[in-house]
């Protein structure tokens, strides 16, 4: 599956357009060939192992914006790489396995249900364990699997990144460092339940600014050989990264289920200490004395109807299309017009999306 961005009517270099899409059409081809050749190897060796890869594979298969191996395509041609080379197509490939081991590892952590409109894998598992009258806890299994296969799916994207030279591996550990400490301080952040903007803003920054931006553009620039890119596509990351943060809030906060595929009002019922309800018990007293110490405790319709009208979400937005035009004067005249262009456009659609 290409990944099709919407152009922008500033957005001229077409050819530009139609080669990154090309090359993410060869990343989504090795996804899907390798994870089958994995399951055909383990399936012939024991049947009953198939049924680990097949829980990444569907996860794969679910749908997803495939914005990380989009930046880092992006940042490898703006840097004037050879679309021709592998080596661009497996780390963008590895990226989107990467992003697949995130997303199990989540589901579990917040106790998800549903991702992209289908049940989670933790679920998925557990219900076989009841249909299948096995012994043990289903809740214990399910959630056992789906930890496994986040593992599989990591340790996939490192296979991947066997031909990745050094000076763009170094990238990459950098980068999974910082999701993982992210992802700590996410956790931390709820069960503290502090009101901390600045807090926020550094979860904002390691699990959307360089998870999903910045890192995979400096990996695509220092494939292409084009380090000099890095301090521009890392203010234009950043930036990007935190109205990505933002928009995510927005979207748990007033989006609806059926369109974004996830429970709706799940930070609300896991106590997470978002950029979005920090911003809004830092500076609003009747959102302050709704909430007190029980974020959980409070009924989401009326949170929802506070945030409102209180212009919280009126002053989030506008963070954002901020943060919007932070990004584009980061890469305008450090980029050829055409990436320029197209790196505005990729800002617009992940921060103004609706799921």
């Amino acid at each position: 599956m290409s990944i099709a961005f919407p152009v922008s009517p500033e957005f001229t270099g077409v050819a530009a357009r139609e080669t990154r899409d090309r090359v993410l059409a060869r990343v989504e081809r090795r996804i899907h060939e390798f994870l089958a050749e994995e399951r055909r190897s383990w399936a012939a060796l024991n049947a009953d192992s198939a049924e680990l890869i097949d829980c990444v594979t569907r996860m794969v298969g679910s749908g997803g914006k495939r914005l990380r191996p989009a930046f880092c395509v992006a940042g490898y041609l703006a840097g004037g790489g050879d679309p021709e080379e592998q080596v661009i197509v497996d780390v963008a490939a590895a990226l989107e396995l990467l992003h697949t081991f995130a997303l199990l590892h989540d589901d579990v952590m917040d106790d998800s249900g549903l991702r992209r409109n289908e049940p989670t894998a933790h679920i998925v598992h557990s219900e076989l364990h009841t249909e299948r009258d096995w012994r043990g806890e289903p809740r214990r299994y399910g959630e056992s699997v789906a930890v496994l296969a986040g593992d599989l799916a990591l340790v996939y994207a490192e296979r991947l990144l066997a031909d990745c030279p050094p000076h763009a591996r170094r990238i990459w550990g950098e980068l999974c460092t910082e999701l993982m400490i992210g992802q700590f301080l996410d956790v931390r952040a709820a069960a503290r339940f502090v009101p901390d903007p600045e807090l926020s803003s550094w979860i904002a920054l390691f699990k959307s600014g360089r998870y999903t931006v910045y890192r995979p553009l400096a990996m695509g620039a220092q494939l292409a050989g084009a380090s000099e890119l890095q301090p521009a596509f890392e203010r234009y990351g950043l930036a990007l990264g935190e109205a990505f943060q933002l928009r995510d809030d927005l979207l748990d906060a007033f989006g609806s289920s059926d369109v974004t595929g996830k429970p709706a009002q799940l930070d609300f019922k896991q106590h997470k200490m978002t950029l979005l309800m920090s911003i809004a018990l830092r500076h609003e007293e009747e959102v302050r004395e709704l909430v007190g110490d029980d974020l959980a405790g409070v009924a989401p319709e009326r949170l929802h109807e506070v945030l409102i009208r209180t212009g919280v979400r009126d002053r989030v937005e506008a963070v954002i299309g901020e943060r919007i035009e932070t990004a584009r004067a980061a890469v305008r005249g450090a980029l050829e017009p055409d990436w320029a262009s197209a790196l505005h456009t990729m800002a617009r659609q992940a921060a103004y999306r609706d799921k």
